[in-house]
């Protein structure tokens, strides 16, 4: 199991390849950030498990931040170098700091950041009420002793 570590969660180095989009703030738009993901990252090892972070992350955006009021909006950057990948959903910031919480055997949600936590080689955030940035890092297995 991951923790929220500070941000950044590594350095990148400047040749690393980095995209980022921004979307409407309407959850159908999950549907539209797994595949600008998957798009990018088609052939990475962990891409199943990319993809359902960024999902978890965009749809904690839409719903526990002002991205997902009306006119809301979220971007998603991706970032990848070296065997690596990290990603980060901004949103339009929201009343309560992300954290990985215990959900009730039958709640139907409040397990994505701990699904996040345990996918990803790391987590973390920054950010306040207007703004904030959520990250996740995914690396190669020669990587992990480095993070």
């Amino acid at each position: 199991m991951s923790y929220p570590i500070p941000y950044p969660p590594v350095p990148v180095p400047a040749g690393a390849q980095r995209w980022r989009r921004a979307f409407p703030g309407d959850l159908d738009q999950a549907c539209a950030a797994r595949r600008f993901t998957g798009a990018l990252l088609a052939g990475c090892p962990e891409l199943d498990e990319v993809l359902l972070a960024v999902d978890e992350l965009v749809v904690n955006a839409l719903r526990h931040t002002k991205s997902g009021q009306p006119g809301g909006t979220f971007t998603v950057e991706i970032t990848r170098w070296d065997g690596a990948v990290a990603i980060c959903v901004g949103d339009e910031g929201g009343p309560s700091e992300p954290a990985v919480t215990d959900a009730a055997d039958d709640a139907e949600s409040g397990r994505g950041l701990r699904t996040v936590s345990l996918l990803a080689s790391s987590w973390g955030w920054f950010g306040n009420d207007r703004s904030r940035t959520v990250a996740a890092l995914f690396s190669a297995p020669s990587l992990l002793g480095a993070v």
